[in-house]
């Protein structure tokens, strides 16, 4: 009796964490939804933006910041935009130096950044 008390209290608790790691990949996979809906309204920031930063930043396997999560990007933004510049410019983790926009300037990437922190 005991035993099975206690095997029915393990499925329930298996049930929720599985449960739980389901809407945690549910909403990062809404995330990468919406991601792939934004665009920057400037049109030449969203040619960059298109051909250097969508590749990674609206695919969440890359373990980019998605655009328009303002939560991923709030941590980094805590870090201050010269650091964030800096890190596009030399590369960081698994982005490559210049974010691959090896044309763009300073002003181009903050512009970005705020885009793809934003959403807007």
């Amino acid at each position: 009796m005991l035993r099975s008390i206690f095997m029915a209290v393990l499925l329930v608790a298996a049930g929720c964490l599985t449960a739980c790691g389901d809407a945690g990949q549910q909403d990062k996979t809404a995330l990468e939804a919406a991601s792939r809906t934004l665009s920057p309204a400037d049109g030449d920031l969203a040619a960059v933006y298109d051909r250097s930063c969508r590749s990674c930043h609206t695919i969440a396997a890359t373990a980019a910041p998605l655009t328009g999560d303002t939560a991923a990007w709030a941590e980094r933004l805590d870090k201050g935009m010269n650091t964030l510049v800096d890190n596009v410019i030399n590369g960081f983790g698994g982005m490559p130096p210049f974010g691959m926009c090896m044309d763009c300037d300073p002003a181009q990437f903050e512009a970005l950044i705020h885009f793809m922190a934003e959403g807007k």
